[in-house]
């Protein structure tokens, strides 16, 4: 029997009858086309509003056409699939709006001297002037938090998982919940309250210690996790060899399990990376360059982005916009590093 009879039997068929493989892209590109008739018909001049049209039309044209071709039980099968690639579209549209937008507007200003060259004497409606000083202040104030909130995370983890029992473990797993949940600005006036406090002056550090509290929540949950993924038979092996316990974790658990620690931490550093609402309370913001954390006020790449913006004017706007690119690249590089270090450290 041919392919083309088989093709054509009815459902109720002992072999019933299939849609092409390529049907759900014709079925896509005639909802296109309707969708961008009815709106021009209707007199709609967004496009967000003819997608959206071409997504519902998708899914009932999917639903219609499956249901008559291959029967109503497959129709329901396709039509989740259908939801699921719409859903899909529909978080990455955005995503890839705002990567052009960023990258295209953010290379008008972007080159050496940008990146190289503090605000200094430049006014924000002046053109000129880069993001040395907000990139020192970035990297210092991050790689701080991390050194303070990486550790502390990895072994409250640590306890969690190999020792907590109890009302000490339940309490501390509560906290974590509640810090992973707090608005960044709640860690800042935690800070800034010390400050007020003991007189002191913004400075770099400051920052770095609400950035750590916002850390380490994160690193306790992803490391938590990974812990828990590690089989207890490689734990319960070291043990009957006599290994102690905290030599068993340190040689055995930690090693299995790095590659996702990592990738928590790098994920944790990300998130940190583009806080703004702690920098402006603690660090306040500086246009020259201040390599010293520990004293002074210091600038940041976020609070840049928020300062260059609301300044207004066409300089300001291009620094704010090549800024957030160079920041968008600091976390996309962050990710490709977790991804490569857990590619590389996983178990084989």
């Amino acid at each position: 029997m041919s392919t083309a009879a088989v093709t054509d039997k009815r459902p109720g068929s002992l072999s019933g009858a299939r849609l092409p493989k390529w049907s759900p892209w014709a079925i896509a590109a005639g909802s296109v086309a309707v969708a961008v008739g009815i709106g021009l018909g209707a007199g709609l001049h967004s496009e967000v509003q003819w997608g959206l049209i071409a997504a519902i039309l998708f899914v009932l044209g999917t639903y219609g056409i499956t249901a008559r071709v291959e029967g109503r039980r497959q129709a329901k099968d396709r039509v989740a699939t259908s939801l699921v690639w719409v859903a899909f579209l529909l978080a990455v549209v955005p995503l890839v709006s705002l990567a052009w937008t960023t990258l295209s507007r953010g290379v008008k200003v972007l080159d050496v001297y940008f990146l190289t060259h503090s605000m200094g004497i430049v006014a924000d409606t002046e053109t000129g002037g880069g993001i040395y000083h907000a990139l020192i202040g970035s990297l210092e104030q991050v790689g701080l938090a991390t050194l303070m909130g990486a550790p502390v995370g990895v072994l409250t983890a640590i306890y969690l998982v190999e020792y907590g029992r109890g009302r000490l473990a339940r309490s501390v797993t509560f906290f974590v919940d509640v810090m992973t949940g707090i608005p960044s600005i709640v860690a800042g006036l935690f800070i800034l309250s010390l400050m007020l406090i003991l007189e002191l002056e913004p400075f770099g550090f400051a920052g770095s210690l609400a950035l750590a509290i916002l850390m380490m929540p994160v690193v306790v949950r992803s490391t938590e996790e990974m812990l828990k993924l590690v089989p207890n038979e490689l734990r319960e092996a070291s043990l009957a060899l006599g290994v102690p316990k905290w030599r068993t974790i340190l040689k055995v658990v930690l090693p299995t399990a790095i590659g996702g620690i990592t990738t928590g931490v790098m994920l944790a550093i990300a998130r940190i990376a583009g806080e703004t609402a702690p920098v402006l309370l603690l660090v306040f913001g500086n246009p020259f360059i201040n390599n010293d954390p520990f004293e002074g006020a210091q600038a940041s790449l976020p609070l840049y982005i928020y300062q260059q913006y609301a300044a207004g004017g066409d300089p300001a706007y291009d620094r704010a916009w090549a800024a957030s690119l160079t920041l968008i690249a600091f976390v996309m590089i962050l990710n490709l590093v977790a991804r490569g270090i857990a590619r590389w450290k996983s178990p084989r």
